[in-house]
């Protein structure tokens, strides 16, 4: 059972010497704190009884008060159904119904955290989330709908500029969801989420998976808020027959030999931009789909004995391969400009602050934007039909793969760090056995 008590604050004291009183919950070596708005001096506490004395003005009103807040917090234990309430859901709890906390200010402090630990794509993923859902709250609030969607594109358009500028960074994006208290958890209930889900398909053009994924970050954010003691789980829009969320699986298109093909036989004015992402993008398929991104980043470093030393980002594994022949071609146009090039092989962030990581994922976003518009020229000319982007160098070595090579070479090329995933992946490229299957029913 919790203790529960009511203290003077001492290590808060104010320059008037007067210091603040509080509930004290404890349990399991736990303590939680929730203030009651009241400050006293020393001489006019008694510590041991845990009442005010009767040198203060007013002591019985003020002890009733007190007495009435401690009543609260033993009545919230002893009614719970819940066994395994703790301080700190008891704290909230005690704060009113849904908490104190807005929806968006503990989306802030989880996307802080994933700032603090560098996972930047992380947290940019997550503030764009926030972004939608505050522009959702915007037009759903707001008339005429014409101007509100007006307005708001104007703001995407001025964000995308200001970051690209390094005018704008996540701590600012932070900040402004930590200030915005539009929204309670309790206000997320199924007609929310069903509206907010049009939002994204018709406003914002989404696909279903991008749309789930918003969906699973908001009920991560539930899960936190509920564990915390933020909102009843009452309120939790994803239990029993509520919503549901279903990820479907998607096919993953590769390109074929002869496609990849025409992409080498391509020659580009040396040093345009379309020059770098032909060879940027052929660099990541020659080295088993490595990510556009990490290419982005590889130093001359990274290079021994004719041996690529990588590490991969998304997960640090690290991987030593041979370096191709055909990759050897294209680095030998980048071998004289390593000093210009401040030791990166490709001349992204050669400006770049190498102290500043939040200064190399945005130079590096930035690289990956330029290649996709180029790659959709590169198709163009190659007459692909299919969406070359970044990505379908990993997809197009995969594709080429086929079940040529034993899925734990694979697996080790692909970096992943389960051989389930790279057999769930390569499914998506073999299908030699159902095409045979088909052929041996229809073909009589």
């Amino acid at each position: 059972m919790a203790s529960i008590k009511i203290v003077r604050r001492r290590n808060k004291q104010k320059k008037d010497g007067t210091a603040p009183l509080a509930l004290r919950i404890s349990e399991n070596y736990k303590t939680n704190y929730k203030f009651l708005g009241q400050y006293l001096l020393e001489k006019d506490w008694d510590s041991v009884a845990g009442k005010v004395k009767r040198t203060y003005p007013n002591h019985k009103k003020l002890n009733n008060f007190l007495m009435k807040k401690l009543t609260e917090a033993n009545d919230l234990y002893f009614d719970s159904k819940d066994e395994s309430i703790t301080p700190k859901q008891a704290k909230q709890k005690l704060k009113g119904p849904g908490g104190s906390k807005s929806f968006f200010l503990v989306a802030a402090e989880r996307v802080k955290r994933k700032y603090d630990r560098g996972t930047f794509s992380v947290a940019k993923s997550e503030l764009s989330i926030l972004y939608n859902i505050e522009e959702f709250l915007m037009l759903k609030s707001s008339s005429p709908k014409k101007k509100v969607t007006s307005d708001i594109k104007q703001r995407r358009k001025d964000r995308v500029s200001k970051s690209r500028k390094g005018e704008y960074s996540f701590m600012d994006g932070i900040n402004h969801f930590k200030k915005n208290k539009t929204l309670k958890f309790r206000d997320i209930d199924q007609a929310f989420i069903e509206k907010y889900k049009t939002f994204c398909s018709v406003y914002l053009n989404q696909k279903t998976r991008t749309i789930t994924n918003q969906l699973i970050f908001i009920r991560t954010l539930f899960n936190i808020a509920i564990k915390d003691g933020i909102v009843a789980s009452k309120f939790y829009p994803f239990a029993g027959e509520k919503e549901r969320i279903r990820i479907g699986s998607s096919n993953k298109i590769g390109l074929t030999i002869k496609e990849i093909e025409k992409i080498e036989s391509l020659r580009f004015e040396p040093q345009s931009s379309i020059w770098h992402t032909h060879n940027v993008w052929l660099i990541a398929f020659y080295f088993a789909g490595i990510r556009i991104s990490d290419v982005v980043k590889l130093r001359w470093s990274d290079f021994n004995d004719n041996r690529l030393y990588y590490i991969m980002n998304k997960n640090e594994k690290p991987l030593s391969l041979k370096i191709p022949d055909k990759a050897n071609t294209i680095l030998n146009y980048y071998r004289k400009n390593q000093a210009e090039n401040n030791g990166y092989v490709f001349p992204f962030l050669k400006d770049a602050n190498y102290k500043d990581e939040e200064d190399i994922f945005r130079k590096t976003r930035n690289a990956t934007k330029l290649f996709n518009k180029y790659l959709k020229r590169i198709a163009s000319q190659c007459e692909i039909d299919k969406n070359l982007s970044n990505h379908i160098a990993r997809h197009s070595f995969g594709n080429i793969a086929g079940d040529k090579i034993h899925p734990l070479m694979l697996q080790k090329l692909y970096r992943h760090s389960d051989l389930k995933t790279t057999l769930n992946y390569q499914a998506n490229f073999i299908h030699r056995d159902a095409d045979d299957a088909l052929d041996s029913v229809i073909n009589f």
